[in-house]
């Protein structure tokens, strides 16, 4: 079967199409790599505040990153639309859009922690089919979709894997602001922790690369957008894990994610937020 387009708009993907899918996708994710470094932990990085209150940080980083990668894809996939954090939307002509966050966790970049990362997914009308997850510094790339689910790093090529099932009082649990979102957010957030045996803040989308790899358990936050959520989708389900929003739809768009190793705490976790979030 050859690319291309069914009646409903699903795209038929064979062998050589979803390969060249992961090819561009990792070419993107090369592209990104030296513009973030060339700025990470340097004293003249440019930060700027996207908010006229309160603090959103963008760098000339994230800048740079992104026009990188849309300069490939205008070279490799040009009738693609792509949706960027920093340049906003572009309608191509075919049903996929490439979803791109070129640093996701700025604040914790401008800091220098290494938790930030570049994100990168590809998506159908139903959402994400492929993503990566990518940490420049440490030299780690998480890759799940189209029948991958692996990660790249300094102990070589290794399979991913979520957590097996396990209750909800031996969890761990990561998100990366203590408030979370909204107060109501918050609590609900803070009732599925004190459930928990441990709790970790601060962790950007490294935690989600952190849950693909067997490691934690739960990432739970509030007040995303697509491009914060997509990657990490693709990368968590290839691994075998769930992700949805706080009502157990799908969380594509953004806003609140649940995200978990398996069937069994996610539906544990899903329950205690409904709960706190309907008192």
């Amino acid at each position: 079967m050859t690319a291309g387009v069914d009646g409903n708009g699903t795209v038929f993907k064979d062998k050589a199409f979803n390969a060249d899918l992961i090819r561009v996708a990792h070419l993107l994710a090369d592209a990104a790599r030296p513009e973030t470094l060339r700025h990470f932990r340097t004293a003249d990085l440019v930060t700027d505040n996207k908010l006229g209150e309160g603090f959103d940080p963008v760098t000339e980083a994230d800048r740079a990153a992104e026009q990188a990668m849309r300069d490939v894809l205008g070279r490799e996939r040009p009738d693609d639309s792509i949706l960027g954090e920093e340049f906003g939307h572009f309608q191509g002509s075919s049903d996929l859009t490439w979803v791109l966050d070129p640093i996701d966790g700025t604040r914790g970049y401008i800091s220098g922690t290494p938790t930030w990362g570049v994100l990168i997914s590809v998506a159908d009308k139903d959402g994400p089919i492929f993503g990566l997850i990518d940490q420049p510094y440490i030299g780690e790339r998480f890759a799940g979709g189209l029948g991958l689910a692996e990660m790249m790093g300094p102990l070589g090529l290794l399979p991913l894997r979520t957590r097996a099932t396990r209750d909800l009082a031996g969890a761990t649990v990561l998100t990366t602001f203590p408030e979370v979102g909204t107060l109501d957010e918050m609590r609900a957030f803070q009732a599925v922790s004190a459930q928990a045996r441990l709790t970790r803040y601060g962790m950007d989308c490294y935690g989600y690369a952190l849950l693909a790899a067997g490691q934690v358990d739960l990432v739970i936050e509030a007040g995303l957008n697509a491009y914060d959520i997509q990657a990490p989708i693709a990368v968590i389900e290839a691994a075998g894990g769930i992700v949805t929003d706080w009502d157990g739809g799908p969380a594509h768009e953004g806003g609140r994610a649940l995200a978990a190793a398996n069937a069994q705490i996610h539906a544990a976790a899903l329950a205690v937020l409904r709960d706190a979030i309907n008192a």
